[in-house]
């Protein structure tokens, strides 16, 4: 019952900020992990910030570690496909104008720290504590993925 009202209360802005950190499979996945983890590691929790800002913490950690994993095991693949001489090769940036295609383009710090206080209204200081970052490396990176998402907006004007 009481992890049902966890879910409930949580589950939808928190498979939002990891489906937009990861992709809406994979943040669904996430989202679930990151339930079970809430769950398992209540006793953890000690009541300092938001629960919500806890949880988000280990959303976030769960993602690096998913985004981690996933980084090697393509790099590994596209080197065993191309065979032993071949050089590693890494598709280019798809440049197309929507939201989704501009915040990839982002490093995972930077869209996490954009995606928490524009995309879901956290402030700089609860979006910092949920990343572990200082705030002012927080606002840093909200500004410059703001500049990055713009530029790449002018990009496609004709």
């Amino acid at each position: 019952m009481a992890f049902a009202r966890l879910v409930a209360r949580h589950e939808r802005r928190l498979r939002h900020f990891l489906g937009r950190l990861a992709g809406t499979g994979i943040g669904d996945e996430l989202a679930q992990e990151c339930f079970l983890r809430a769950w398992q590691r209540a006793g953890d929790y000690r009541g300092r910030g938001s629960y919500a800002g806890w949880l988000y913490r280990i959303g976030w950690r769960l993602f690096l570690d998913s985004h981690r994993l996933a980084q090697r095991r393509a790099a590994h693949d596209a080197l065993e496909a191309a065979g032993p001489d071949a050089e590693p090769h890494y598709p280019a940036a798809d440049a197309a104008l929507d939201l989704e295609r501009l915040l990839a383009r982002l490093d995972a710090r930077s869209r996490a720290a954009l995606v928490l206080c524009d995309g879901h209204g956290w402030s700089h200081a609860e979006a910092a504590e949920m990343l572990g970052l200082p705030l002012g490396t927080l606002k840093s990176l909200v500004a410059r993925a703001k500049v990055a998402l713009r530029a790449g907006l002018q990009e496609g004007e004709p």
